[in-house]
């Protein structure tokens, strides 16, 4: 008999860190902004990554969005995608994960981003800096790599909204951060 699959789609758009919970992208991009305003002479960060679990009914993803102050801390939050059904193509996961990427970065690339470089740009000669890249969960070492044949695919589409791309190793947003929430299992209902 076939197990019955009560999970439904979960994408409300919402983000959470360990303090808040139900954050819009609005919201996210106000703390971010407060973030930058707390030191505007530090070089920043805004990295995006994705990465997924397969379970045995459906499939979770995590973008993480971490706003890095090199060497002095970072503010971080991520948003989970419950799809009911596994992905078991790696080429379809991946594809799927960067997607998740590209969409947040969206929201970035052009009005928000230079907001935020306004923030920074009146101590660029002190060190002040943002940089902007979305991490894919994959790396090019065709030996070590079953995502090997599809990372130049990833990272021309990041390139192409005017991005920059960051792959294993240096992926670590979709490799270690958004990775560990991926590991929380979903109850029958997706919550």
């Amino acid at each position: 008999m076939k197990k019955k699959n009560h999970l439904t789609l979960i994408h409300h758009g919402e983000f959470q860190n360990t303090t808040n919970r139900r954050m819009t992208l609005e919201d996210v991009y106000a703390r971010m902004l407060h973030f930058m305003q707390q030191d505007p002479r530090a070089a920043y960060e805004l990295c995006i990554g994705t990465d997924s679990q397969v379970h045995r009914w459906y499939t979770t993803f995590i973008t993480g969005l971490v706003l890095r102050r090199m060497g002095k801390g970072a503010w971080a939050c991520y948003r989970k995608v419950v799809v009911p059904r596994r992905f078991d193509s790696i080429a379809e996961k991946l594809s799927t994960e960067t997607a998740y990427s590209e969409e947040i970065a969206m929201h970035f690339v052009d009005i928000r981003l230079h907001e935020m470089e306004d923030i920074v740009l009146p101590y660029v000669y002190q060190g002040a800096s943002l940089e902007a890249f979305v991490h894919i969960d994959a790396g090019d070492d065709i030996v070590r790599n079953k995502t090997a044949p599809y990372v130049m695919e990833m990272v021309r589409r990041v390139e192409s909204m005017g991005m920059t791309a960051k792959i294993k190793p240096e992926s670590t947003i979709a490799s270690s951060y958004a990775n560990k929430f991926t590991k929380k299992r979903e109850s029958k209902y997706g919550y």
